[in-house]
């Protein structure tokens, strides 16, 4: 099961040396995304990240610096529907529901389906689907290897999740709870966390 990590919304100081530490650590897949950021600060992160590791990461944002900086893929979602033209690489999607993971999920390495626990770092997205939902839909082969669970993941859920049949977990408010990015320097207890995620994932 792949482990996968979406950014922190907001840049902070010892973001680089955290991402690189995850990488050391088992990381898979980091999706970059900063709404509403400017260029220029994603591409500071990405300078001071190993170059190493940009293979592994996907953008959600600022589509040319895939390019720039030789990154595994762009990410779709409703904020940014469309691939720039005559783009032919590494596509991954947020779907919203199981009818949009039906109709995304052969045109893209893996689509994302979105809400399916409580979100954790979002208290008001709530889980769209019931564990009835969740089952049918692996019956059915709408949730397979190519089918990534976001929202409220956990050590607590995951194994269900591998249940379900999901191919990796992404994973956001329940490691980054565990740093202050305003005031925080010691991130010994994020990284221990990130241990334990890599644990019941493999």
């Amino acid at each position: 099961m792949k482990l996968l990590l979406l950014t922190s919304p907001d840049f902070f100081i010892e973001e680089d040396k955290i991402l690189a530490t995850l990488f050391e650590e088992g990381l898979d897949v980091l999706h970059l995304r900063k709404p509403n950021s400017e260029p220029v600060f994603c591409e500071r992160l990405l300078t001071l990240l190993p170059e190493e590791y940009h293979k592994h990461v996907i953008v959600h944002d600022h589509f040319y610096l895939k390019e720039e900086f030789g990154l595994m893929g762009i990410h779709l979602s409703h904020h940014n529907p469309t691939p720039p033209p005559d783009y032919h690489d590494t596509l991954t999607r947020t779907c919203y529901d199981l009818a949009e993971v039906q109709e995304h999920k052969h045109a893209c390495k893996y689509v994302i389906l979105k809400n399916v626990y409580d979100s954790i770092s979002e208290p008001n997205y709530r889980s769209r689907f019931t564990e009835e939902d969740l089952r049918l839909a692996t019956r059915q082969g709408i949730i397979d290897k190519h089918v990534m669970a976001q929202g409220g993941i956990s050590l607590e859920n995951i194994p269900e999740l591998k249940e379900y049949g999901f191919g990796g977990v992404v994973i956001r408010g329940d490691l980054w709870k565990r740093f202050n990015i305003h005031r925080g320097y010691d991130y010994k207890d994020l990284i221990a966390h990130f241990r334990k995620l890599r644990q019941v994932t493999n």
